[in-house]
């Protein structure tokens, strides 16, 4: 089934996010107490709820988005041609821009949103954040309502899974078995936090979303048995 589908019909996608605020300390009591209950489960006696804050960035509503990358396929002249864009800066406005993308470009019944763990990290991320910021959600993550065949999500993550809802699989252990070149060369997901509010090098955290991209769209390739990409095939718009 998946060799049905039209590559240019895809938007792969990743987001990156970090802790609403750089410290424990700029919460008010009120959010503090909050996300110390938000937080137990997973702290469980191992960290106070101040020395796991660094964790915050994994739920939207303590966190934030700080870049959204997404590619695409476009071929020119009968030829292969990826296409990579980055949305960041202010929230509010990133989540706008994005959502300017998905209604001006793929707002159609056939378009698909692709990403690793999607279902479960990107796709209801951005809806949180966007709901938070009071923009209205697009159609495409708009989910209220649809039947699950009606929701246009692939997720290469439930692909590999093959039924088996236990399993998780990392996008760098699946690039790995794959022979994909690994997207992890630089940062890991642990350190965008630091990247962003120590560094300050929001430039980075886009190369690093990037290449996470790319990685999707690979993969998605060898699910279809098609050759990967190589570098002069792809391009930064």
């Amino acid at each position: 089934m998946l060799k049905k589908l039209n590559l240019e019909h895809i938007l792969f996608l990743d987001i990156e996010t970090v802790p609403e605020f750089s410290s424990y300390d700029e919460l008010s009591e009120i959010k503090k107490q909050l996300w110390e209950h938000k937080s137990q489960y997973q702290r469980k006696e191992e960290f106070t709820p101040e020395a796991f804050y660094d964790r915050a960035g994994i739920w939207a509503e303590f966190g934030k988005i700080v870049c959204i990358s997404v590619g695409y396929f476009a071929p020119k002249a009968n030829q292969r041609s990826f296409r990579i864009k980055t949305f960041y800066g202010e929230e509010k406005q990133l989540l706008q821009d994005f959502k300017d993308l998905l209604n001006t470009y793929f707002n159609q019944a056939q378009h698909l949103l692709c990403a690793h763990n999607g279902k479960e990290f990107d796709f209801p991320y951005i809806a949180r954040r966007m709901i938070i910021h009071e923009i209205e959600l697009p159609s495409k993550l708009d989910l209220f309502g649809k039947k699950p065949w009606e929701v246009p999500h692939l997720d290469t993550l439930e692909l590999w899974k093959f039924g088996d809802y236990k399993h998780y699989t990392s996008l760098k252990l699946l690039t790995n078995i794959l022979g994909v070149p690994s997207p992890k060369d630089d940062i890991d997901g642990s350190q965008v936090r630091d990247v962003f509010y120590k560094e300050k090098d929001v430039e980075r955290i886009v190369s690093y979303c990037e290449k996470d991209v790319i990685a999707i769209a690979q993969v998605f390739l060898k699910f279809r048995q098609e050759k990967l990409l190589n570098e002069s095939e792809i391009t930064s718009v």
